[in-house]
């Protein structure tokens, strides 16, 4: 295998922070020597979730082995999906916000047509759903566990406890038609299902389309880590991942 030099376009201070993570977790385990230290692997995994390369590929340029690669990684993993913040903690935060927006993701997955519950009818394709919130400006606060591609948007939603969440936090919040019958303070445009819309809704659901579309900013900073693109791994592993996403891009934004 042949090696080269590449670089990955991330945040210094959230490599800092990974750094010094793994140096703490380090000191808790009482590890005294690694082939690697504690800023190689930081770099080692973000060139993992942020180009996407595989861990052989990785452990050719790092000079380690497949296996030690695979471990340094998913020990980084863990460590950053730890960190995440949850929903409550979400919403506590952004309690003086004026609204926030919801809206969901599909993040695909290598998965045959046999896998049904993986299938999305939306996008046509296998993948995860993931929940997204954003702020007023479009960035990137909460990112929910990832349920198969065929649930629903307004089902993720319940189940997370989003909805409830908002609500008893008295938030109001944005969201397009597949939030329909979500209740609680969840803003939705109108819909023309029998009779078109009169030229007042028409005007409510272009303000609200100006203001959703922001989400899609959020949404666009979780997939620019290249390796939400296209998952190649066990479903299990996939919350674990967007969760580390979180973390890193919330560490750098700080």
């Amino acid at each position: 295998m042949f090696v080269y030099p590449s670089g990955v376009n991330v945040s210094s201070s959230a490599l800092r922070f990974l750094a010094g993570r793994l140096r703490e977790h380090r000191n808790t385990l009482g590890t005294r020597w690694r082939r690697l230290n504690a800023g190689r692997q930081a770099l080692l995994a973000f060139a993992h979730l942020r180009n996407g390369q595989p861990c052989a590929q990785l452990a050719a340029g790092f000079g380690i082995g497949t296996t030690t690669a695979y471990r340094y990684i998913a020990e980084a993993v863990e460590l950053l999906a730890a960190l995440a913040p949850t929903l409550a903690e979400t919403v506590r935060a952004a309690s003086m916000k004026a609204y926030l927006i919801l809206d969901g993701t599909l993040l695909p997955i290598d998965r045959i047509a046999a896998d049904r519950p993986f299938y999305s009818g939306k996008h046509r394709k296998h993948g995860m759903n993931v929940q997204v919130i954003a702020d007023p400006k479009g960035r990137l606060l909460w990112a929910s566990p990832a349920l198969a591609g065929a649930v629903h948007d307004v089902r993720a939603a319940r189940e997370h406890g989003v909805i409830d969440a908002l609500a008893r936090a008295g938030i109001n919040c944005w969201a397009d038609k597949g939030y329909q019958g979500a209740g609680g303070t969840v803003r939705l445009p109108y819909r023309g299902r029998w009779d078109s819309p009169s030229a007042g809704q028409q005007a409510v659901n272009r303000s609200h389309a100006k203001v959703r579309a922001l989400v899609e900013q959020a949404i666009a900073t979780l997939k620019s880590w290249r390796l939400l693109r296209k998952l190649r791994c066990s479903t299990t592993r996939i919350t674990r991942l967007v969760q580390a996403v979180l973390t890193l891009h919330l560490a750098s934004s700080t």
